[in-house]
């Protein structure tokens, strides 16, 4: 009992001084972006109805795909304990192929250029 309320008290100061400091530290330096309700980097008060580059959302959609192919080739260590591990691998490999064609055909056609 007495090592579950020294784990309790420990956490629960370990939550109050990261709960204290996080208030106070943005405190220490305000400026114009900090005090700004929006930290987007568009100006608040101009039009609503300004164009976006395609590029940013190019790289956006780049930087979900790679982020959905981590997630799919996460189990594969545990590849190797099932009934046909070589299937496994070669769908895993054919999946890098593809995503690694995909990135050579994007970056050959510029669309990885953020500046022209």
């Amino acid at each position: 009992m007495n090592l579950i309320t020294t784990v309790i008290f420990i956490a629960a100061a370990l939550s109050t001084v990261l709960v204290i400091i996080s208030f106070w530290l943005p405190l220490i330096s305000p400026d114009q972006e900090k005090v700004s309700p929006y930290e987007c980097g568009f100006d608040p008060l101009g039009s609503a109805r300004l164009p976006f580059s395609m590029r940013f959302f190019l790289v956006a959609i780049l930087f979900l795909l790679f982020d959905l192919e981590i997630a799919l080739l996460l189990p594969l260590p545990w590849g190797h304990q099932l009934p046909t591990p070589t299937t496994t691998f070669f769908w895993a490999a054919l999946l890098l192929a593809l995503l690694t064609l995909g990135l050579i055909y994007e970056w050959l056609q510029g669309g990885l250029e953020w500046a022209e």
